[in-house]
């Protein structure tokens, strides 16, 4: 889900689109500021064909050997990501979240993934919410499509069991690389469908607000240092509430540097903060230029710092709209990477009237590979 507390979130969206788009290709893409890590180098329809079948034994023939090799097991644990956020707005609005992330791989290349996790909520004269999601997932391929979907259960201390669903299909449109297959122009597409629980605060949990959220990611490469990114969602709550969303990011590189101009719009059919805590602006605008770097401090350290600085509209009244973020990677084995970052941000995702409103975010990755 994009929301505006997430905006300095939206290159690991791009990230994990681009992966999953480009993960079923024999080559691999020159790494980009934007794009974290390489695709994989799986392509099961560039796989030579199986050899012909053996000429059929004639009666006398002896039985060969049985093989005594293992059989491959049916699942293999291929990484573990831990996820964690730790949030606070300056309205006493903390929410932490620690979510680790298991993935298998079988025989077949397909994946199975397992996300659980130990989340709290909590907010003034509220008594605190606690969530551990159950969630298993499945990720394969048919053609040049590749489909995610999982699902699972919310567990709440005080609240009751809710369910959740998501399920996305990427494709590329086209892709052009050049000689040295590096990445020279693409197009990607991807449709997404997304139910659960409203995880903005503790009040909106208690509130017991699910929705149904679909929608479609566009990328495109336009050439090797340019690139326009677009989002659009559409939102029905369990409150009768609707939603409208769009997000675009035009970037363009320069060595480790980049300049980039984002464009945020939200609208809901009726304001609901009151009524059910969830920021649900009739009419919420922000645009901002955001400029930025990214290298390496030491062989095992790789930072990245930007700052956007823009205006935001909320139902009339224009403001400010600014934030600025720094995360860093680090390879602690060749296995095992660390990222960590910070980012500050008074762009809203609260109705605080005249009074300002700002958000902080410590997050952590850690990264194991087997």
């Amino acid at each position: 889900m994009v929301t505006v507390a997430s905006l300095d979130t939206m290159d690991t969206v791009i990230n994990s689109n681009i992966e999953t788009f480009v993960g079923g290709f024999s080559y691999r893409l020159e790494p980009k500021p934007i794009l974290i890590a390489a695709p994989e180098n799986f392509n099961p329809v560039l796989q030579l064909p199986p050899p012909p079948p053996p000429p059929p034994k004639s009666p006398t023939q002896e039985s060969p050997p049985i093989s005594k090799e293992p059989q491959q097991p049916a699942l293999v644990l291929e990484s573990i990501q831990t996820d964690w956020r730790d949030e606070h707005s300056n309205f006493q609005q903390h929410n932490q979240i620690i979510e680790p992330k298991f993935q298998f791989r079988m025989p077949n290349g397909e994946k199975i993934t397992f996300k659980t996790g130990f989340n709290t909520f909590e907010q003034p004269s509220i008594a605190t919410v606690t969530n551990i999601p159950l969630q298993f997932g499945w990720q394969g391929k048919t053609g040049q499509y590749t489909i995610q979907a999982s699902g699972g259960i919310d567990v709440f201390n005080r609240l009751p069991i809710a369910f959740n669903f998501n399920a996305q299909i990427d494709r590329p449109i086209f892709m052009n690389l050049t000689t040295d297959y590096k990445l020279k122009s693409a197009l990607f597409l991807s449709l997404v469908v997304e139910h659960g629980p409203y995880k903005t605060s503790a009040r909106t949990l208690e509130s017991q607000i699910t929705s149904w959220r679909s929608g479609l990611n566009a990328y495109w490469q336009i050439d090797p240092n340019t690139s326009l990114f677009s989002s659009y969602r559409l939102g029905l709550y369990n409150d009768g509430n609707f939603e409208q969303q769009s997000f675009s990011r035009l970037e363009h590189k320069f060595g480790q540097f980049w300049a980039a101009a984002n464009l945020f719009a939200w609208k809901y059919a009726s304001d609901q903060q009151e009524i059910s805590g969830y920021f649900s602006p009739l009419g919420f605008l922000v645009y901002n230029a955001e400029v930025g770097w990214e290298g390496n401090i030491f062989s095992f350290l790789r930072c990245r710092v930007n700052a956007n600085l823009g205006r935001q509209q909320l139902n009339g009244k224009v403001t400010g709209g600014n934030s600025y973020q720094t995360r860093c990677t680090t390879q602690i084995t060749p296995n095992i990477d660390f990222d960590f970052g910070y980012s500050f941000s008074n762009v809203r995702n609260l109705d605080t009237g005249d009074s300002p409103y700002n958000n902080q975010n410590f997050t952590g990755q850690l990264r194991m590979k087997f």
